[in-house]
């Protein structure tokens, strides 16, 4: 009956289709996502995230394939000048056996939306804003004097270094927005069934980046003081006109996701301390467009540190720390490789719970840079992102 009644309302003269929704997910290794499909059963450790497994999986336990939301990925897999398309499930991450924030983006803003769903993303590891995806307006890289008296000391020839720098300046900016355009292009071929009388709607942009600029000293001189990376919240902001304008979607909605490795950094201990200032600055500062006047409610920054699981960070560092103790033990009393692996598998079991080795064995897939690869913090960085961007698409 239901889908007889389905079929009828369609047929009502004036009954239009929902437009398909397109984001586009662009940023570098972050967003093309380390957290392998083998760590999904620690989100269920969780009574807090455990809601999110189910949305993530079905009742066998295996990663959805959504029949809501389509996707093409450009930069991941294991070739990242391959294009990868499909329905929206697992294995669009850096691997084909893993994740990034667009699994649960996709599927919690179907959730939350109701309407048919187009990803496009683009990710690539290790890129800039300031040189990579730098955008048009903000003009080419702006070398200090320091820079280039550095470069002349070293022997290298500035004018080829000048040349250099520009041709890698805004390439993936470009790269980008030709694949963004390439799928707009012809929608049917990675959306089944497609109907362009209908069309589509560019719904939104979700920014996930940051780290090779937050470590690039050179570009950054004056990362430790407040305004250190001023360059970087000024380039960003030219990054969302310009993709605004060369998607001719000048309100289109835009969500930045704040890098957040290591979790708020009021939480750092003494070990992490002489990162401190270098990591809020950074993040005051990708943060920072979103509070500007003229991104006032069609920008929004999304902190990517309240998804950081300190718990298992803290027991891979009570890990690391029984390791090197372990070592010193080993080379003191001259134990081959065997001997010293039996002393800290020993060592493991009567030093940490069995919560933490679980954790660990379960929950972590990679370094800490990468989110330790962990589905948890990832599907819960990707839940957020879809959050914050309904919110701003409301009426």
């Amino acid at each position: 009956m239901k889908l007889l009644s389905l079929l009828l309302l369609l047929a009502l003269p004036g009954f239009a289709a929902e437009k398909l929704q397109v984001y586009v997910l662009a940023g570098q290794s972050n967003m093309q996502g380390h957290a392998r499909i083998s760590t999904f059963p620690h989100i269920g450790m969780d009574p807090a995230t455990a809601p999110m497994l189910d949305l993530m999986t079905t009742s066998d336990g295996k990663p959805v394939i959504s029949d809501d939301v389509w996707i093409s990925a450009l930069g991941c897999g294991p070739d990242e000048e391959k294009e990868k398309s499909g329905q929206l499930s697992s294995g669009f991450g850096a691997a084909d056996d893993k994740i990034g924030p667009e699994f649960t983006f996709g599927l919690s803003t179907a959730k939350l939306s109701g309407k048919p769903i187009l990803l496009i993303k683009t990710a690539w590891g290790g890129k800039s804003l300031n040189t990579d995806f730098r955008p048009p307006s903000a003009g080419p890289y702006p070398f200090r004097p320091d820079q280039l008296d550095r470069h002349r000391q070293q022997g290298r020839d500035v004018d080829a270094v000048k040349a250099e720098k520009a041709r890698a300046t805004g390439a993936y900016y470009r790269l980008m927005l030709r694949h963004i355009r390439h799928v707009l292009g012809d929608i049917g071929r990675v959306v089944p069934g497609y109907d362009a009388a209908t069309g589509y709607e560019l719904a939104g942009f979700v920014w996930v980046q940051g780290w090779n600029d937050m470590v690039d000293g050179d570009t950054y001189p004056r990362r430790h003081e407040p305004g250190g990376y001023d360059d970087y919240r000024s380039t960003l902001a030219h990054f969302i006109r310009d993709v605004r304008r060369d998607l001719g979607a000048p309100a289109l909605p835009f969500v930045i996701g704040v890098l957040g490795v290591g979790g708020p950094t009021a939480d750092y201990g003494p070990q992490e301390m002489r990162y401190k200032a270098i990591h809020q600055n950074f993040r005051d500062a990708m943060a920072a467009p979103a509070r500007m006047p003229e991104f006032q409610g069609n920008v929004a920054a999304v902190l990517m540190e309240d998804y950081w699981d300190a718990e298992l960070s803290a027991a891979k560092a009570k890990e690391r720390a029984l390791r090197e103790e372990v070592k010193k033990q080993a080379a003191a009393e001259k134990l081959d490789r065997k001997a010293e692996e039996d002393l800290f598998r020993q060592l493991r079991l009567e030093r940490l719970t069995e919560r933490e080795r679980t954790g660990i064995d379960v929950g972590i897939s990679n370094l800490e840079f990468h989110y330790l690869g962990s589905a948890k913090i990832l599907g819960g960085v990707g839940k957020g992102l879809a959050e914050a961007m309904a919110e701003l698409r409301q009426p």
